[in-house]
């Protein structure tokens, strides 16, 4: 996808990671949406999407560009530390600090950082059967 490309290259953030996400989490379908209420490729919560200024989740475009961004936002948060970010996104940053900087012990959470990362590795290697 070609917004990705553009979105990831102007926040400095790895397409592969940002594709990686959207495979997890909506399995690109924009109309995606949670039973917490999460919405479209990258599946931003009301208050997520609200942070990042985006007004309609469902408009591809601005779900990646606030997903992206949300990305950037945690990365400096957690100093690059892919779990960690992996952990907020799906969590949320405050868990991850209660738990003082550790992935929370949240089966959802712990399952969706090792999805998005098979979905990474296969992205960054090239080998996406």
């Amino acid at each position: 996808m070609a917004m990705i490309q553009a979105w990831c290259f102007g926040q400095g953030v790895d397409p592969s990671l940002v594709k990686a996400v959207v495979k997890a989490e909506s399995n690109f379908n924009p109309r995606a949406v949670s039973p917490k209420g999460a919405q479209g490729l990258m599946q931003l919560m009301p208050d997520t999407a609200r942070l990042m200024k985006v007004g309609d989740p469902f408009n591809p475009e601005e779900n990646i560009r606030g997903g992206t961004g949300y990305l950037k936002m945690l990365d400096a948060l957690f100093r690059g530390d892919l779990e960690l970010m992996l952990a907020a996104y799906n969590a949320g940053p405050n868990r991850v600090m209660e738990h003082k900087m550790k992935v929370p012990p949240i089966e959802e959470t712990r399952n969706f950082i090792k999805r998005v990362k098979h979905y990474y590795n296969q992205l960054r290697t090239g080998n996406e059967g």
